[in-house]
């Protein structure tokens, strides 16, 4: 007698439906009719489901989970009520099984309230994770860098030579044009201002206020943020993807020796450097600007004006902010980079924390520099 492939036909009585099985149900000959018997069950409306299987010749796991997908709920996870007519005992078994083993899709919840505590909360946990690991890692710096000082011969000279180059000179001729931009912008701002209340030449002193104690190491450190912390998240980070960082360690030498020291003495070197840069500059845009407006200040009187009411106190002020945010630009930086996994998505990701983190702490860490000045009357 030649075997019966799969069969099936619905019928429904109100909110039943009928479902009559015929033939073998087994994973070669059921996927014939899966699609369709599928379909069928969506375009009903029913609420309990009867199955016919005496007609059944054979019943096998993938056959039972395609007819048991008729008891499966779109939008509560729970099953229709369903009976069984003329099956043998295993595939009474087999279709408990598949009903049991129907996914289910939960009903979505809305609970904006709870969720939005939840990512603050979560956010708030991050950031003092972040807290936590950059003071720690500060702390080592501390110690490896002290223990460098002491034995001037681990210092590694080429590569702080190379990377003065790379975070100082190559960033110099940006942090002059910018600077210079800047300036100008303070004095036509100026300009426009006090000219109208006849104090045009009180705009020397606030080029030279604004440029000497906040604006040019201001600028400068966020340019070197954005562009050298993110070049040492990069170049560590490219290291640990590449499993250089376990190498070294295999190796005997020490990560923070060998690549964070070098970084961090090339920012403290160049930062410094770059913020006087851009004081001149910045004060030349300035005077520019006084000469070729209305207001016609000449350079000897912007020169001699500035030299008069803009104190040295005021000059060392910016200066003396340099060589944190240059700690700190550093230090974030490398400790982002040894904090890459070994993805791509891990490294954008850094890359982008840090440069996000560098800027964040510079503006913080001048805000406190503020009150401080402020406090002690400088």
């Amino acid at each position: 007698m030649l075997s019966v492939p799969a069969r099936y036909s619905l019928s429904q009585n109100g909110d039943r439906l009928l479902v009559v099985a015929e033939g073998r149900w087994t994973v070669e000959t059921a996927s014939s009719v899966n699609d369709a018997l599928a379909a069928d069950f969506q375009k009903s409306t029913y609420v309990t489901v009867d199955y016919d299987l005496s007609a059944v010749e054979e019943l096998d796991t993938a056959g039972a989970y395609i007819l048991t997908r008729a008891l499966r709920m779109e939008i509560m996870c729970d099953m229709r009520d369903w009976q069984l007519h003329g099956a043998t005992p295993g595939q009474t078994v087999l279709m408990k099984v598949a009903a049991d083993s129907q996914p289910c899709t939960p009903p979505p919840q809305t609970r904006q309230f709870r969720d939005t505590l939840i990512r603050v909360g979560q956010a708030t946990s991050r950031f003092w994770d972040e807290l936590y690991a950059t003071i720690s890692f500060l702390g080592e710096f501390f110690a490896v860098f002290a223990r460098v000082l002491m034995q001037p011969r681990r210092l590694r000279i080429k590569s702080t030579v190379a990377l003065m180059e790379e975070v100082g000179l190559d960033a110099a001729p940006i942090v002059a044009v910018l600077s210079f931009a800047i300036g100008a912008v303070i004095a036509y701002m100026g300009a426009n201002l006090l000219g109208a209340l006849g104090f045009s030449v009180f705009m020397v002193d606030l080029v030279g206020f604004a440029m000497l104690r906040e604006l040019a190491v201001v600028i400068t450190a966020i340019l070197i943020a954005g562009r050298s912390a993110s070049a040492f998240t990069a170049q560590i980070g490219a290291m640990k993807m590449r499993q250089e960082i376990d190498a070294m360690t295999v190796m005997g030498l020490d990560t923070l020796e060998t690549l964070v020291v070098p970084r961090a003495i090339a920012c403290l070197l160049t930062i410094p450097i770059l913020t006087f840069l851009a004081m001149m500059s910045g004060i030349l845009g300035g005077l520019v600007v006084a000469w070729v407006t209305p207001t016609q200040i000449s350079p000897l009187l912007f020169l001699s004006r500035l030299q008069e009411m803009v104190g040295l106190q005021h000059f060392w002020v910016g200066m003396v902010k340099a060589p944190f945010f240059a700690i700190v630009i550093a230090i974030i930086g490398c400790r982002q980079g040894l904090a890459v996994k070994g993805s791509v998505e891990s490294l954008g990701s850094r890359v982008t924390t840090s440069v996000v983190q560098a800027i964040f702490a510079v503006i913080l860490i001048d805000a406190l520099f503020a009150i401080l000045f402020f406090q002690i009357g400088v």
